[in-house]
């Protein structure tokens, strides 16, 4: 389940998205090393590093989750980030383990589990290069469907961070988590006192995977909570805009840090 820990301090829970591996987001670990907080990566079932129990769906995957994360950790205090189907995960473990929970951080999020509900923008591409993508070939070809920015830059992040991933993915165990995809009830609806803690929320305002507006209308039970829908972005977000994700995410630890005594 962990498959890499890196550097030292408090604990914060990094969990990637659907069909992919824990790879899509190690280009975050330069924003938050160096600051107090060790780094745990984990492989969600379909993936290598999975060690869990067997799960179905995800809400089974979410408690997978919380037992592995309470035998790794103890009563030690945590914060947890999720990227897309990830971040469904992050916000069922941030409600359910208050007060060990520190802090959430979401990207580019899954807020509505039915993809004929999600409210999303019409795909806007912003940067096209044809050569570039004919060259990369079939990878090319999956590029060009999530990409807003194709340039070399991140057409060679999406092939070191993401493409070995998709390659090392269990179809069968994600056709059965596709199947049960969403979480018994909504995080904010379970538990629908605030959560209180210092939160982030980024959207890429050309996302049209999981879009803004359904995370965007979670705002209220953040009071906390800063959300932001960066230009120029899609479900590749921190990919497209490393250093603005990279400031917010700073950001975020540092109103962790201030929450804890001195």
């Amino acid at each position: 389940m962990f498959v890499t820990e890196r550097g030292e301090g408090r604990p914060v829970v990094m969990l990637h998205g659907f069909g992919v591996d824990h790879r899509i987001v190690l280009p975050l670990d330069d924003a938050l090393s160096g600051r107090g907080w060790r780094r745990l990566y984990v492989d969600l079932p379909w993936a290598p590093g999975w060690t869990g129990p067997q799960t179905g769906g995800a809400q089974s995957i979410a408690e997978a989750l919380v037992e592995g994360i309470a035998d790794r950790l103890g009563d030690e205090p945590f914060a947890v980030l999720g990227n897309s189907f990830g971040a469904q995960l992050a916000r069922y473990i941030a409600h359910v383990s208050e007060p060990r929970a520190l802090g959430l951080a979401t990207l580019v999020g899954v807020f509505e589990p039915r993809h004929e509900s999600r409210r999303l923008p019409t795909p806007r591409p912003l940067m096209r290069d044809d050569a570039l993508v004919e060259r990369a070939g079939a990878a090319g070809e999956a590029f060009r469907e999530i990409a807003v920015i194709e340039t070399p830059e991140t057409l060679a992040a999406q092939l070191r961070w993401v493409e070995p991933g998709l390659r090392d993915a269990d179809q069968a165990v994600m056709d059965a988590v596709a199947a049960d995809y969403a979480l018994d009830a909504e995080p904010e609806d379970a538990r629908p006192a605030p959560f209180t803690r210092p939160s982030v929320h980024v959207f890429g305002r050309q996302d049209h995977v999981t879009g803004y507006e359904d995370g965007w209308a979670r705002r209220d039970h953040y009071p906390r909570g800063t959300f932001a829908v960066l230009d120029a972005a899609g479900h590749h977000a921190h990919l497209e805009r490393p250093t603005l994700v990279a400031a917010l995410l700073q950001d975020w630890l540092d109103r962790m840090d201030a929450d804890q005594p001195r």
